[in-house]
């Protein structure tokens, strides 16, 4: 790498001692006092109150020149437009949505008299088998009101680019477009190869947004010199790669998949350099890739020593469980020119200091010590953090989420913007449902219209003062009372009027009791205000302190609705206070984790930070647009697939089993019921697991022992199951017509259910009581994001051993038994046993069709399944078989007793 020691200013921030600042101090001695706040504010509303009368005013000379051609005419056009939503909804036609409402109202009286009928019917010489399928119906008809009713009001989402120009980005004037610092997260390089950190380094770096309005802060949560080294190779990249995308308008901005697209890379392309350009370009990129592989070749052995830099000093890092604070500025807007001569967005390496002794929360704890560093040096308005190899697949994304934050009607309210995830290098039949198509374009585009989308951890835009734990400022039409037609709907009110009065500060603090706020805006306008008083002072700063800890220049920070930092500010003092709110002890007896940022307590942070905005009275959005705003990778090997989704299962359990549960948390907030509902939901879903396995044994179960679960029926009541079924396939048939998902993506949806359902997620219900109850902890286990080097899809017939893969193998393996035993029964039997042998065979290739990915991915390319799999299943089914004809549960005492040897000629 070049010039090591002149790009390491973090060398000698590294020997400042971490300070705890003197709470005597008041902001003034941090250059961020109340007097620059308050004329900063003031100063943007009265900016704000200039374009207004200079919108109203070209509207006003421009009116009697409607009729013309003339300028007045165009300004007047355009001031219409500057004044229109940002953003619509456009609602799904109700020729598909009243079907499909109708269908599930339908379904659900077919669902209660098929329970009455089964639980009042039991089968008395099969009572266990019975009584075992009825609680595991009951269970999953619960499980489908909770998925089920929060898709009840599905809506799309419009967004209108041109608009946002015209109000906030107009050509030839100065930018007022919103800051944003952009966060990625790392943890270990040689599980998330740093060429793919530096793709999504580089497609932030080259978004179309101004470069004096966009930061990028990269947390490597490992330390790791090779990580810093690939930054430093990235930004030294980027001073080409940025301004060749800029002036060609290419997509995507990440070079390794732009340069891969097998598309005509000419279409709309006019300038003649272009195709020179592009070669030499890709040339360029090449050559990179090497210095990145030869980085990554070095960094496999770890010398004995550690890792050395350029000067000859050792790498701070070398310990990744005891090591300083690191912060590396690589681009700022003072300087790191691209080649045409133009400023680059900022770039910041993180890496914050970790000692023995101290609880570090993993993903959760980094992103909190990116929100502070980012407040320190940039503060942009709003947050954007997405996964280490979710590149920028749209350079507007940026612009697509300010529609709706820089919204006058929706950004008050509005805690975040949530993006589908969309993958690449996924085979073309999808066989492990990775791209959760029905998720993301069902269940979120259901939960839009109810009070926005769950936080899905990735790809997603924050309001700032969200994550500070600060109430929306809500109107009255939002506090209306909370009526159960407006909260299963969750109807929005839309008017183009100013009459919507804002709620004052009293109300706002008592419709959130339970979930008290830690300051209203108001409270900070009345505490600024009240500065003059030496005592006011004093105990604001100390309960300002107690909330976010003890830095100064942080608290001016958070006070900034706008964002930005005081241009007065001394650069060497951001940097040294910057080192101090990373520092691990910074969090100690404050509101972190707890009320702001990302909240801790499981290792799915995303569904616990998502549900304490929402149970305040934040709304979300979910934002679609047509060309996908992020694509990542995903794992399509089996293993590694089922391992991602056990740690997901996981993270449920622990919040249901913690004070942040929904089921009984929040209430005296405002979070919908069918918001609610969908949030029990993703943490309940773990536990439909154990009903699940149990009811895909029960098939093998009839077959083995001549018994069934379901008596002799009547014509009347056989009409009850043919009504289930059909109302469940026309539920799948609507729901799929106003999603527009395809119906192979759907089955592949409910195959990867059961075999989830089979494997990780009852790993996770064990697991998570281990961990709750005794203290049991499980490791968390970084998905691989290796590249494809073997071929197409190699990685897909890869076999890795875990112990997931036991159940769903025991499963496959005693319904074949049961099947082969059941249909040798009905041939030595005669005729009259094929009818009652039809419905248990049914079930039985049911649970098989289901397994069947599972089944492939376990034969591999080489259709051969490891010896240990066929050991322990064949094992563990011998012994239930064994076991069953031991017990014979369904023979009675005395009927054995009576029976004897028959002999040879029974």
């Amino acid at each position: 790498m070049t010039s090591m020691d002149s790009l390491l200013i973090m060398s000698s921030l590294i020997a400042v001692p971490v300070r705890i600042v003197d709470p005597s101090k008041d902001l003034n001695s941090y250059g961020l006092g109340n007097v620059d706040w308050k004329e900063r504010v003031e100063g943007w509303k009265l900016k704000q109150e200039k374009n207004m009368m200079q919108v109203t005013s070209r509207y006003t000379e421009g009116k009697g020149d409607i009729e013309g051609t003339g300028s007045n005419g165009e300004e007047l056009q355009m001031a219409d437009d500057a004044r229109q939503p940002l953003s619509r909804v456009v609602p799904i036609p109700s020729s598909h949505l009243t079907p499909y409402r109708v269908v599930i109202i339908l379904r659900l009286i077919i669902l209660g008299f098929f329970l009455q009928y089964r639980t009042t019917h039991p089968v008395k010489d099969a009572y266990p088998l019975w009584l075992t399928s009825v609680i595991c119906e009951i269970w999953f008809a619960l499980s489908w009101l909770l998925d089920q009713f929060p898709k009840w009001y599905p809506i799309n989402r419009e967004t209108f680019l041109e608009r946002l120009a015209l109000r906030y980005d107009r050509e030839g004037e100065p930018s007022q477009l919103a800051p944003i610092d952009v966060f990625v997260s790392t943890v270990d390089p040689l599980k998330e190869p740093p060429l793919v950190t530096a793709n999504t380094v580089l497609s932030i770096l080259a978004v179309d947004y101004p470069v004096d309005k966009v930061s990028c802060y990269v947390s490597d949560d490992g330390s790791a010199m090779l990580t810093f080294e690939a930054l430093s190779e990235t930004s030294e990249f980027a001073r080409k790669w940025v301004p060749f995308c800029k002036k060609h308008n290419i997509e995507p901005r990440a070079p390794e998949f732009y340069f891969a697209q097998k598309i005509d890379y000419l279409k709309d392309k006019i300038q003649p350099s272009f195709v020179k350009e592009r070669r030499a370009m890709k040339r360029e990129y090449e050559e990179f890739k090497i210095r990145i592989n030869a980085l990554v070749a070095k960094a496999q052995k770890t010398p004995e020593e550690g890792w050395t830099m350029q000067d000859g000093t050792p790498w701070p890092g070398n310990n990744p469980r005891d090591h300083p604070g690191m912060i590396q500025v690589f681009l700022g807007h003072s300087g790191g020119l691209d080649t045409d001569g133009n400023e680059l967005p900022r770039l910041v390496y993180v890496s914050r200091e970790k000692r023995p002794g101290f609880q570090h929360h993993k993903k959760a704890g980094a992103m909190n010590a990116l929100i502070r560093v980012s407040a320190v040096l940039t503060n942009g308005a709003y947050l954007l953090n997405v996964d280490c190899d979710h590149y920028f697949n749209n350079s507007k994304a940026l612009k697509e989420a300010m529609c709706f934050m820089m919204d006058p009607a929706l950004g008050k309210k509005t805690c975040y913007v949530q993006f589908p995830q969309r993958f690449d290098g996924i085979d073309l039949h999808d066989r492990y449902a990775n791209r959760n198509i029905v998720f993301f374009d069902i269940n979120l585009k259901g939960l839009d219209g109810v009070q926005g989308p769950v936080y899905v951890g990735t790809g997603c835009c924050f309001n700032r003062q969200a994550l500070y734990g600060y109430d929306p400022v809500l109107t009255e039409a939002d506090l209306e009372p909370n009526i159960i037609v407006k909260s299963c709907c969750g109807s929005r009110k839309k008017g183009r009027g100013g009459n919507k009065k804002y709620i004052d500060k009293k109300r706002q603090v008592k419709r959130t009791e339970s979930t008290i706020p830690i300051f209203n805006m108001e409270d900070i306008e009345e505490g600024v205000e009240g500065y003059d008083d030496e005592k006011s002072l004093l105990m604001s700063q100390k309960s300002l302190e107690k909330r976010f800890g003890q830095s100064p220049v942080f608290i001016a920070a958070t006070f900034m609705e706008q964002g930005g930092i005081p241009p007065s500010t001394n650069p060497a003092t951001l940097l040294k206070e910057a080192i101090h709110v990373i520092s691990c002890g910074y969090e100690d007896k404050t509101d972190w984790g707890k009320e702001i940022g990302w909240i801790y307590g499981s290792v799915t942070e995303d569904i616990l930070t998502g549900f304490k905005m929402h149970a305040r009275g934040w709304i979300s959005i979910y934002c679609m647009p047509p060309r996908p705003a992020f694509k990542g990778s995903a794992p399509i090997n089996l293993s590694d697939r089922l391992n991602q989704v056990l740690r997901w299962a996981l993270g449920s359990i622990e919040i249901l089993l913690s004070r942040h549960c929904p089921i009984w948390y929040g209430y005296n907030g405002r979070l919908k019921l069918l918001e609610r509902l969908a949030y029990i939901n993703t943490i309940v879903y773990p536990l439909t697991s154990i009903p699940l396995i149990a009811y895909c044994v029960l098939p093998a179960i009839c077959l083995l022992t001549g018994k069934f679960i379901i008596p002799e029926i009547s014509n009347f009541a056989s009409m009850w199951f043919i009504l289930l079924f059909v109302s469940i396939f026309a539920t799948g048939i609507l729901e799929l017509r106003w999603s527009g998902v395809s119906i192979e993506d759907w089955w592949r949806n409910e195959q990867f259910w059961v075999i989830g359902g089979t494997s990780a997620h009852l790993f996770a219900v064990f697991q998570g009581l281990l961990k709750v109850l005794a203290g049991i902890d499980t490791n968390f286990t970084v998905t691989s994001k290796a590249s494809d080097d073997d071929g197409d899809f190699a990685e897909l017939y890869v076999f890795k051993w875990t112990s997931l893969l036991i159940p769903p193998t025991t499963v496959l393996v005693v319904n074949l038994v049961g099947i082969v035993a059941g249909v040798s029964y009905a041939i030595n039997s005669g005729y009259q046993s094929w009818g009652p042998l039809f419905g248990k065979l049914f079930f039985a290739i049911w649970v098989i069709v289901h397994l069947y990915p599972f089944l492939k991915g376990l034969l591999g390319r080489q259709n051969r399944t490891p010896t240990i799999v066929i050991v322990w299943s064949i094992l563990l089914a011998s012994i239930f078989s064994l076991l069953w004809v031991r017990i014979d549960p369904f023979t009675s005492s005395t009927t054995k007793a009576t029976s004897g040897q028959c002999g040879i000629n029974c």
